[in-house]
């Protein structure tokens, strides 16, 4: 079995990629592959809204005319058994980068060749606010909107904050547990 992991994070040491480790970590001692992906060192353009009327061939065909590695990123989680999205809290919401990325992957799931391998995939939304941490809900409350208009089969939704960091990280070590025995949930 395996999972993939989107980070909206630059750092791979940062808190966002600590907490998703936890989560990792437990589910490949029991035996599952990890494939971790952080968007910011790829390129990963903002959608353009191609026609008039704000759309292209994300409509009519589900897929992007944008040639980047959005593409790439989109065909391993259609891979995965179960898809991991993590992203710091900038402004009580998603990191840039994982912003621009769902905002085309939900694009490209109104047609149905769009949704292939998306829709119903099991999926882990986790949310990790520095500072104050106090936007870690309100990004909790996006991300699983977005995660939902994609299609994805939503297990669980962890907001984080730095205070509370590591008893998060007890917490995901246990789900990830959990999940690598149910086999994803």
């Amino acid at each position: 079995m395996n999972v993939t992991a989107i980070l909206g994070s630059r750092n791979p040491e940062g808190q966002t990629a600590r907490a998703t480790n936890a989560l990792l970590d437990a589910m490949t001692a029991k035996g599952w592959t990890a494939d971790k992906v952080f968007l910011p060192e790829l390129k990963i353009e903002r959608c353009r809204q191609c026609n008039p009327n704000g759309w292209g061939l994300c409509r009519s065909d589900g897929r992007c005319v944008i040639e980047d590695d959005f593409g790439g990123v989109t065909e391993r989680i259609r891979a995965a058994d179960l898809a991991v999205f993590a992203t710091p809290v900038y402004f009580s919401d998603l990191s840039e980068s994982l912003r621009a990325y769902l905002d085309r992957l939900r694009r490209i799931g109104r047609h149905e060749a769009g949704k292939a391998g998306i829709e119903g995939k099991r999926a882990v939304g986790i949310c990790v606010a520095g500072g104050g941490g106090g936007g870690a809900p309100a990004c909790a409350v996006s991300l699983e909107k977005v995660l939902n208009t994609c299609g994805f089969n939503l297990l669980d939704m962890a907001p984080v904050r730095r205070q509370n960091l590591e008893t998060k990280r007890q917490v995901l070590q246990i789900t990830g547990e959990w999940l690598a025995e149910q086999g994803g949930a």
